[in-house]
């Protein structure tokens, strides 16, 4: 994985207004921030580049619905040739997440975590594809939520089966360039089992398993139930174990309690792999229950958890994380190449 190169001048008007939206979702901006400027990138692209230069000239920019006076300003900056003031106060700013792990961040090909706005997610299924192909990746599961997880605009098996074939259009105009694959977030129910039904999860390339609800359940009962999930053979990865905040807007959350040495030693046992979720507000496992798992034997997964493109650079804080607690690169399936990680799945199943 690699940092994108600042832009310079001159720049098309679309693409200043689209790496500001990425700076922005990578500082976890206010998501009214990020939406003005990715509208009115959306804007641009609709009226075509004659009509934005006769808008510019005659000074109407601000007219068209969706672009306001700082938007307006770097279509402007950007149509006379000049880099925009804004995204080069942005460009000017920006410095790595994060001190440490750069060595394992740059062996990261992958991330089997993300979403797009078929559910939760803030950037359509090619802008996601788009910008991981930019960081230099070569593969990415789309893991949008599953059906319970109302709130968050889950998939019913009738709407994976629409976005399956949305991804398999995909992957036939991306050619050898880069991989897209059929994923979930599936989310683990009370009992264990997982919410999609067993055609559609059989249909899926890769499949990461969580816990959405109940968080407070009682020990035995939580680890009888993430230890059912991890068992069953379709499940790939188990994101965000403890389920805990840490900070961010949406407060602070306790994590779960649960026998992690058998929940890990069920994930060893079943090839499952244990996620290292890079949020910053999730930081999840904690550093403790990462060695247990390394010690354990698991196989380890460093993801985004991405809501938009700008996020899918925070694999940096998991790379930091993996790196300083003795995970070698080998075991973190997000390093290997495409035909490795579907050839371990196969076996898995």
């Amino acid at each position: 994985m690699q940092s994108l190169a600042p832009l310079t001048a001159p720049v098309e008007p679309d693409e200043a207004l689209r790496r500001i939206a990425f700076l922005l979702e990578r500082e976890r901006a206010g998501s009214y921030r990020v939406e003005a400027f990715r509208k009115a990138m959306s804007t641009v692209r609709e009226l075509g580049p004659d009509t934005v230069a006769r808008h510019v000239a005659d000074g109407i920019l601000q007219t068209v619905p969706g672009i306001g006076s700082t938007t307006a300003a770097v279509i402007g900056e950007a149509a006379a040739g000049v880099l925009p003031a804004y995204l080069r106060k942005m460009q000017d700013q920006t410095e790595p997440l994060v001190t440490g792990g750069e060595d394992l961040l740059a062996r990261i090909i992958g991330d089997c975590h993300t979403h797009s706005t078929w559910s939760d997610g803030g950037s359509p299924i090619d802008e996601m594809v788009l910008t991981a192909m930019e960081l230099g990746h070569e593969w990415m599961v789309l893991t949008d939520h599953s059906p319970r997880l109302r709130i968050a605009n889950g998939l019913s098996p009738e709407r994976l089966a629409q976005q399956i074939a949305v991804i398999d259009v995909m992957n036939r105009h991306l050619g050898d360039a880069f991989t897209l694959l059929k994923g979930i977030e599936v989310d683990i129910l009370d009992d264990g089992s997982l919410d999609q039904s067993d055609e559609m999860l059989n249909r899926l390339d890769l499949i990461t398993a969580s816990v959405h609800s109940k968080l407070r359940m009682n020990s035995a009962p939580m680890t009888r139930r993430m230890v059912a999930a991890v068992r069953d053979p379709r499940v790939n990865v188990l994101g965000h174990a403890t389920g805990r905040l840490v900070t961010g807007s949406r407060g602070r959350r306790p994590p779960s309690e649960f026998d992690a040495v058998a929940v890990f030693e069920a994930c060893a046992e079943h090839n499952t792999a244990v996620e290292i979720n890079s949020r910053p507000e999730r930081c999840d496992p904690p550093d403790e229950l990462i060695v247990l798992a390394r010690d354990i034997g698991c196989l380890f997964a460093i993801d985004s958890d991405a809501h938009a493109p700008g996020q899918l650079e925070m694999k940096a804080y998991g790379a930091e994380r993996a790196e300083r607690l003795g995970i070698e690169a080998d075991r973190i399936i997000t390093t290997w190449d495409v035909h490795r990680l579907l050839g371990w799945v196969a076996d898995s199943r």
